[in-house]
């Protein structure tokens, strides 16, 4: 990205399911949610939003390579959208004793995530 005009943070978690995909989709929702940026095509090459780059850096704390990035993508709806995922976030106890599921544990995954916009 050669000019970056816009970055916003959000937080995101799966309680019970251990999902990273549904703690960056969450994160990524509470970074965009209430954001509103009119008049950023001026400020974009050609004036138009197909022009307009978004990287999504994501803290993920466990499974990274269970991460739908297309999921994430699609909360995008403008310009190229990238993901790039870092070690971070926090797998913590989700307070559930979970003595009878062999498949799961009582984590919760938290996703931090950064939006940049520019071109």
């Amino acid at each position: 990205m050669q000019q970056i005009l816009f970055i916003q943070t959000g937080t995101g978690t799966d309680v019970h399911g251990q999902d990273v995909t549904k703690a960056s989709v969450r994160a990524v929702q509470n970074a965009i949610f209430h954001n509103s940026m009119p008049g950023i095509e001026k400020n974009l090459p050609d004036q138009r939003l197909e022009n307009m780059r978004v990287n999504v850096k994501l803290a993920i704390p466990a499974d990274q390579d269970q991460l739908d990035e297309d999921k994430v993508k699609e909360l995008i709806p403008y310009g190229t959208v990238t993901v790039e995922v870092v070690d971070g976030g926090m797998a913590t106890t989700s307070g559930i004793f979970l003595e009878d599921k062999q498949d799961k544990n009582d984590l919760m995954y938290i996703v931090n995530a950064a939006v940049e916009v520019g071109y």
